[in-house]
């Protein structure tokens, strides 16, 4: 293994120093290779312990560090890259994570670079020219294009700057973000323009290619680390400067960047579920402010952060609160499944049929794939849940097999209940298989697709459904959260939400706000171009004030109930958390290792502060590992953070074996 490097002489040819996908934050000398190949923001393979280990080079010297001769240091085996693909920006882009997020800054690096490791022949995009725009914007429009084109020249000129465009569903907030985006490529700057799912960022940059041809690229998990890494070369060398993507399209190495759009900026789906945890959002005001650049934000339903910044003045925001193409917003009308039997209540059933009549579409949206989802016996009250984690498993009949969907762990659906024998045991609840076996047989004569993760393995498939969705050779459309949100389809006229409680009572600070805003969004997609759009949301709770006011589409009242409560509570944005999740197979190894690591925390602790728990997590065994957390909270960040640091320091120091511990800086979820 290479020794933690000292202090850094002179760039020069003979040593080199190397970081890697770890969470350690020193780097390590090596002797370059023979071939003179290695450079800073180049990869090379390289030995660390007993294996042979993919590295980063951040910089490079022409003696070796003190106390260290040649003989001490080990040789670079092969460098991987012909050209550097990252830079002196990229290097303290990762260091600033590393430190904002409590990982490694190999960790980060690795999250920001493509990993594949070489370029193929791969064009997301044609050369041909893009047509000409003829669109005639509105006077809302026009006056937030202005607004923006003057707050992004500011930005160039005088540091970073932050807008929001908050307009409801079929405003025109995409027309908006366009024609900023050509004003800015205009100026001889570059655009990042992030979207939140895989399926808008298909729309999105066809869109884009449409308008600015060659210019484009994009970055996304449907590609091959080689398509990925042969567009990260392209906007790396200037000649893509607009880039389209989910999360991770916010680290691409666009030069001279003077935009970055964040549409549908509330969606959690901008927050990294893995290390480093990061927030594409806090990335995004991370680089605005250290590039010169400003950060659009957009959304029909804005997180509660964003709406308490825009209220206060922080966060300048332009408003679009009318349909353009002749729809205005649909009537929802809320039902209760109450005395309901199936899935689909007779008000939905009728508006099917009427909608069919019309010659328009239907999309029915639930958040639960497979076919049913609770095993319950009325006789001893037996529930079969998954063997390594406390959570109820599905059952999917088109595979007969009964699947946990944290883990994949599965099993053949019990005939009999497993504890006592009884007949009086089976699934309940239902879920997307459920509900287009129920929509088959009630409506046999509409051509019926459904869209769900089941449906959508094979590459290029979401993409198929919707486009045969969009040119109407589907009446009904049903899926998950992937036809919800941003999607455009003109002959739409009903939408019905089959189940709106799914994630109501979660225990989980921001569950109300995750449902009102889906049920927003979704209700969004009916009636975009024709004045008769209708929305059915079926819920056992139709008094619940998040879906009575989404019903409503009273975003006033709920964000102001919403962030009383919250203030209330002391829950961000009134505080700051830093949330530790420790795991392992023995469930007193974990809950003695959080024990301690609050130990080491609480004296830690600035004025304010408090800790939560150490408590299980809800979902408290998974995938064999039983979990436990703790939270920090207080008002200031900075605080937070140098308490953790030290605390991790002294616990790294002593951890045991068997016990992981994952930190995430600015939770979106304590699931």
């Amino acid at each position: 293994m290479g020794k933690p490097a000292g202090n850094a002489p002179p760039p020069g040819p003979a040593y080199v120093d190397i970081i890697f996908n770890i969470p350690l934050r020193q780097s390590y000398s090596y002797r370059a290779d023979d071939k003179g190949a290695a450079a800073p923001g180049k990869r090379a393979m390289v030995p660390f312990g007993k294996r042979e280990t993919l590295g980063y080079i951040i910089a490079a010297r022409g003696e070796a560090p003190p106390g260290l001769g040649p003989e001490k240091l080990r040789a670079v085996r092969r460098v991987v890259d012909q050209e550097p693909v990252f830079d002196q920006r990229d290097i303290d882009l990762a260091r600033w994570m590393a430190s904002y997020y409590l990982c490694g800054p190999g960790e980060a690096l690795a999250a920001m670079i493509p990993s594949g490791r070489r370029a193929g022949v791969y064009s997301s995009f044609s050369d041909e020219e893009p047509p000409g725009e003829n669109l005639v914007l509105s006077g809302e429009q026009r006056e937030a294009l202005e607004g923006l084109a003057a707050m992004a020249e500011a930005a160039f000129t005088g540091g970073a700057e932050t807008a929001y465009l908050y307009g409801i569903t079929g405003s025109g907030k995409t027309e908006v973000f366009l024609r900023l985006a050509e004003r800015v490529l205009e100026r001889g700057r570059s655009v990042i323009y992030l979207v939140p799912e895989i399926s808008l960022t298909h729309q999105t940059a066809e869109i884009i290619r449409r308008r600015f041809g060659s210019q484009a690229a994009a970055l996304h998990s449907g590609m091959s680390g080689g398509e990925r890494f042969t567009e990260w070369k392209r906007i790396r060398s200037g000649e893509a400067r607009i880039v389209a993507g989910p999360r991770s399209a916010v680290f691409a190495p666009v030069r001279d960047l003077g935009l970055i759009i964040i549409d549908e900026e509330h969606d959690g789906s901008y927050k990294s579920g893995s290390t480093p945890r990061y927030h594409a959002r806090q990335i995004a005001m991370r680089r605005a402010s250290v590039e010169g650049a400003l950060l659009l934000l957009g959304s029909a339903t804005p997180s509660a952060e964003a709406w308490k910044l825009t209220r206060e003045g922080a966060i300048r925001r332009f408003s679009l609160s009318r349909r353009l193409s002749g729809g205005k917003p649909p009537e929802i009308i809320p039902v209760s499944l109450a005395k309901t039997e199936g899935c689909l209540s007779p008000e939905l059933k009728e508006e099917i049929r009427t909608t069919a009549r019309m010659g328009r579409q239907t999309i029915l949206f639930l958040n639960r794939r497979g076919f049913a989802y609770f095993y319950h016996c009325r006789t001893c009250g037996f529930e079969l849940t998954c063997k390594r984690c406390s959570v109820s498993l599905t059952y999917h009949k088109s595979r007969r097999r009964a699947l946990c969907h944290y883990c994949g762990y599965e099993t053949a659906p019990p005939l009999s209940c497993p504890q006592c024998g009884s007949l009086e045991a089976g699934f309940t609840g239902f879920g997307t298989e459920f509900i287009e076996e129920e929509a088959r047989n009630t409506f046999p004569d509409l051509r019926i697709r459904r869209a769900d993760a089941d449906t959508t393995g094979r590459k290029g498939s979401l993409q198929e459904i919707l486009e045969v969705f969009k040119a109407g050779g589907t009446d009904l459309l049903l899926g998950t959260q992937m036809v919800a949100k941003g999607l455009n389809f003109p002959g739409v006229r009903l939408v019905g939400v089959v189940f709106a409680d799914t994630g109501l009572h979660l225990p989980d600070f921001r569950a109300a706000e995750r449902t009102f805003s889906l049920l927003v969004q979704v209700a969004g997609r009916a009636g975009r171009y024709f004045p008769d759009g209708r929305v059915i949301v079926q819920t056992m709770r139709p008094g619940d004030p998040a879906i009575k006011r989404a019903c409503a589409l009273d975003l006033e009242g709920f964000y102001e109930t919403e962030l009383s409560q919250r203030s209330l509570l002391g829950f961000p944005p009134y505080s700051r958390l830093i949330r530790f999740t420790l795991r392992s197979r023995l469930e007193d190894k974990a809950r003695l290792a959080a024990a301690r690591l609050a130990a080491l925390l609480r004296p830690l602790l600035p004025p304010g502060a408090d800790l939560l728990g150490p408590a299980e997590c809800p979902i408290a065994v998974q995938n064999g590992s039983h979990r436990r957390q703790i939270l920090l909270r207080g008002t200031a960040m900075g605080p937070l953070h140098r308490a953790a640091r030290t605390a991790l320091e002294r616990y790294e120091g002593e951890k045991e074996h068997g016990v992981y511990l994952e930190s995430d800086v600015d939770p979106v979820s304590l699931l």
